[in-house]
């Protein structure tokens, strides 16, 4: 499984690369077959605390699946799209058994 990271108007540091790469794998165990993950984090030029959004899209054979979260740390929003990522690859994985 590939991992791509994408920032957009800032730079990551060593220790977020680390923690999406490690959340990410824990997405994988709930399939084998991801193709490519995909992690675009965007810095919004707003007042508001939540101001930092994150996409994580998912390549699997035949469908692609894609989670945005807006929070007000990167780690927040990793956590919570890989938890949503998980519950979508179960679930397409079920599905996928039932064919």
């Amino acid at each position: 499984m590939k991992v791509n990271i994408q920032a957009v108007n800032f730079n990551v540091d060593r220790k977020l690369v680390d923690f999406i790469n490690e959340r990410v794998d824990k997405v994988g165990k709930f399939y084998d077959k991801i193709v490519s993950v995909d992690v675009f984090l965007k810095l919004e030029n707003t007042t508001d605390k939540e101001n930092k959004t994150t996409e994580i899209k998912v390549l699997v054979p035949g469908d692609e699946m894609i989670v945005k979260k807006t929070c007000k740390s990167f780690e927040e929003g990793i956590d919570a799209g890989a938890d949503a990522l998980e519950r979508l690859v179960v679930k397409h994985k079920e599905k996928m058994k039932a064919h």
